[in-house]
């Protein structure tokens, strides 16, 4: 095993400290939705489960924004979130309060969610090896901490290293939330390293501010069309995190 020493050595990357995204990271988000979907729109077949739940994540960090602003309900957006996904996959409209039914069984589902076992073997290693650890996720701050909570991620992570984008007026992928999480964590950006599953919120927020990322595309996304591939690592299974994260320290 490769010490960080041997890394700054070889001229690669000395990591002192690890951040972590939430959603589809820390635990698999894509089993809740599949639920939820079975339970409230029967119609959505198990072939377009994946590409739904992708273009839920999608207008989720889409329009999050407008309820930051007060343009949007949150109500109102969690009803359009799913309406909107329906459509981009010619299934029939539905109406406002099936889409609020929708985000009920959903986070009734979420309150039975767990860590999965690979991440929790990368935290306690990461506990073990005394490495500062921080959580920056997109979100309503009472829907997020409730995650936090079921997760139990408190055993490893402070609290005060908890940063939930609706309680700080920022969401990734605005520099603006990093710059704060170096603050508040006393992180340095040059030593502290990303790991999200979102390109766009999580490589691209992180790189812009001058940390390092690692891509966790366990869902197999593309990049961008005309975006840079800026992370530093890309893993694509549950599997490969500790692995990948023993390898820097």
């Amino acid at each position: 095993m490769e010490t960080n020493e041997n890394f700054e050595r070889r001229g690669l990357f000395l990591i002192e400290a690890i951040v972590f995204d939430v959603d589809d990271t820390i635990y698999d988000q894509q089993q809740p939705f599949r639920n939820a979907v079975k339970r409230v729109i029967p119609a959505v077949t198990e072939e377009d489960m994946a590409a739904l739940y992708i273009r839920f994540r999608y207008h989720s960090d889409e329009n999050f924004p407008k309820v930051m602003a007060n343009e949007w309900t949150l109500e109102y957006m969690r009803a359009q979130r799913i309406s909107q996904s329906l459509l981009d996959l010619d299934y029939p409209l539905i109406t406002e309060a099936d889409g609020l039914l929708f985000q009920k069984v959903y986070e009734d589902e979420l309150a039975n969610i767990c860590m999965h076992e690979e991440v929790r073997r990368t935290l306690n290693y990461l506990q073990e090896k005394q490495i500062p650890i921080g959580i920056i996720t997109n979100g309503p701050t009472d829907h997020q901490y409730k995650k936090v909570k079921q997760l139990r991620l408190e055993d490893w992570v402070a609290s005060d290293r908890v940063i939930i984008s609706q309680a700080t007026g920022f969401q990734k992928p605005e520099v603006e939330i990093f710059k704060l999480a170096e603050k508040t964590f006393g992180f340095s950006p040059e030593t502290t390293l990303y790991v999200g599953d979102s390109f766009e919120n999580d490589v691209v927020g992180s790189k812009n501010s001058d940390w390092h990322a690692l891509w966790f595309n366990h869902r197999n996304r593309a990049i961008p069309a005309g975006s840079t591939p800026l992370f530093d690592w890309e893993i694509t299974s549950f599997e490969q995190l500790l692995e990948t994260i023993q390898a820097l320290f």
